[in-house]
């Protein structure tokens, strides 16, 4: 009876400190977007920047930043956020350190779908293509992870998960390599960037991100209950399989969309649900929002050095991303395997 008295007085003394960190880190995301629309290749003076925003004239340096840096900063957010809480929701799924929807290979099956599409000139590629590339991907991840007689098993699948990424990979270069024109179009995208979109080809998306991105709290609750193990859960009363059936169309809605507008980021869904966990703790109604936000901010940080590092040219997004998770991937497979 101390003991539980004692458990409530923590948490109520601690959930406002928690919403008050909400609060910080909606702020600093604040200061990420603006820093990402004042600062490019060229040079443009901040009174000139807040002209463009609301005093728009047509001039050359209002069309920069109404065009290009603003969409930008945007689409990092959201991206960023899209990839962080389908990260944390595959995590809690899987109940493995080491999952991610790139690690999975759900993002490059969304990719592969995509390139197959410009490949054949069936389209251009669009987010009901990357869509089903990640849904046969989550699909095929999960048949393979489940063979054998021991089942299902958080091993098997990242193993599952990350042999199928190599293949999906292969074939998509392997296409690439005998098309030179499919290759022009989508270097860039391939190494996953945010450059080259304007408000017109986002718009059309972001619907689905946000809808994903709420359908990801509507669950929060139901991933706490499911991430504690799925006996526990199931005593407790979750129908676990249509949680999970849900779940996965989620980090589906949210992998497919953010492939679809940027190409396959790697690392900011494995990176970002581990640094919001050591935070906030092991509830998933703290651990999606913080996820939302932090993935905005890394994602944003990221762009802005991706453009500055050499300018006036710049390194695709991913790159920099894969410079900060593939270390950390490395660490928290070695700390795994030691355990």
């Amino acid at each position: 009876m101390t003991h539980s008295l004692s458990k409530s007085r923590f948490q109520l003394t601690r959930t406002p400190l928690l919403l008050l960190g909400l609060v910080l880190c909606t702020g600093i995301l604040a200061v990420c977007l603006m820093v990402s629309v004042l600062l490019g290749a060229a040079d443009i003076a901040p009174q000139t920047v807040w002209q463009a925003l609301f005093q728009f004239d047509g001039s050359t340096e209002h069309l920069i930043i109404r065009t290009v840096r603003l969409p930008r900063a945007i689409l990092a957010v959201f991206v960023g956020a899209a990839l962080a809480v389908a990260g944390a929701i595959t995590q809690g799924l899987t109940r493995n350190a080491l999952a991610a929807p790139d690690i999975l290979g759900i993002n490059a099956g969304a990719a592969l779908a995509m390139v197959l599409t410009i490949y054949f000139k069936t389209s251009n590629g669009n987010v009901w293509v990357a869509f089903g590339g990640a849904a046969i991907s989550t699909l095929t991840v999960y048949w393979l992870g489940s063979m054998g007689r021991s089942g299902l098993t958080p091993l098997k699948l990242v193993i599952a998960g990350s042999a199928l990424a190599y293949l999906l990979n292969s074939l998509m270069y392997g296409v690439l390599i005998f098309n030179q024109r499919t290759l022009d179009e989508i270097r860039f995208w391939l190494a996953g960037s945010l450059a080259g979109q304007d408000m017109a080809s986002i718009l059309p998306i972001l619907p689905y991100i946000v809808a994903g991105l709420a359908g990801s709290l509507v669950l929060s609750r139901q991933l706490t209950l499911l991430s504690l193990g799925e006996d526990v859960a199931q005593g407790l009363g979750l129908r676990t399989a249509w949680v999970k059936v849900a779940a996965a169309a989620v980090v589906v809605l949210l992998a497919g969309s953010a492939v679809a507008l940027t190409g396959p980021i790697g690392f900011v869904g494995l990176v970002v649900p581990h640094m919001v966990r050591f935070a906030v703790g092991v509830d998933y109604c703290w651990i999606l929002p913080y996820a939302m936000i932090s993935g905005g901010i890394l994602l944003s940080i990221a762009d802005l050095a991706a453009r500055l590092v050499i300018r006036p040219q710049e390194i695709p997004v991913g790159i920099m991303t894969s410079l900060v998770g593939a270390p950390f991937f490395i660490y928290l497979a070695r700390s795994r395997i030691k355990r």
